[in-house]
């Protein structure tokens, strides 16, 4: 579990985040919704030590991470896998060295160690025979399926994904959110995912953390935010769900 305390986080005078408390929990997927500049991002990047907040305590299963030495901090890392918004992919990599690229940084297994972990871990997003591949040679829904596979390579208790759908199509993504799905609960991951597509919200929403203005407004289910009471969050979900029928 990953408990987030009272966050604050101000860039000059620009307060983006007001005491933001919420718990992400074990097994399941926790997503963080809002419109953009609504505070998503910056927490996320504050969950996973990229930014500082200016108060209050994140811990992980009640260990505490911000406000904490680097030394403190990295043992923590070990433990997290990132999915990162587009994938973030290594160009001068290969598919097999970018799923090892963990491996290399946090374990001491030997090179068929390594090996053995990246085909398993290819194997479980659905791909085989592209490990010498690069990633201009392969489709964006399989770059995403390269960047879980990288993100799990570590077997991580944490999984933080950043808009995981972007830029993908309907049916691609969906595969992508079943993936998340599938992994989370197979693995018994904490599972953390940055979104605004409302398919990923009703798809695996089982617990959702609405941003408004940089304030945690609402929290729920995929269950109940289509019948909440909350009109920020029926805007939100409204305006985003007619956006996308247009587009059809």
């Amino acid at each position: 579990m990953i408990l987030v305390e009272n966050i604050c986080k101000t860039f000059g005078e620009n307060q983006v985040l007001e005491n933001v408390s919420t718990r992400f929990e074990k097994g399941k997927t926790n997503l963080i919704i809002g419109q953009s500049g609504s505070g998503k991002t910056v927490l996320m990047k504050c969950c996973i030590g990229l930014i500082e907040p200016n108060q209050g305590v994140i811990s992980f299963d009640n260990r505490p991470f911000s406000s904490v030495s680097e030394r403190s901090k990295r043992s923590i890392r070990k433990e997290m896998g990132v999915l990162f918004q587009g994938g973030a992919l290594f160009d001068s990599m290969n598919v097999e060295q970018n799923v090892m690229f963990p491996l290399n940084m946090f374990t001491e297994m030997s090179l068929d160690e390594k090996l053995d972990r990246v085909n398993f871990c290819l194997k479980r997003v659905n791909l085989i025979n592209v490990n010498h591949l690069y990633p201009s040679e392969i489709s964006g829904g399989m770059m995403k399926r390269v960047a879980i596979a990288r993100a799990i390579s570590n077997s991580p208790k944490y999984l933080f994904c950043d808009e995981p759908n972007s830029g993908l199509d309907p049916k691609t993504a969906e595969v992508i959110d079943q993936l998340i799905s599938e992994i989370t609960e197979e693995y018994n991951i904490t599972t953390v995912v940055n979104t605004h597509d409302m398919n990923s919200v009703l798809q695996i929403g089982q617990s959702i953390n609405f941003l408004y203005k940089g304030k945690l407004w609402w929290t729920g289910d995929k269950h109940s935010i289509l019948n909440t009471d909350n009109q920020e969050l029926k805007d939100f979900v409204f305006s985003t769900e007619l956006t996308r029928r247009l587009r059809k």
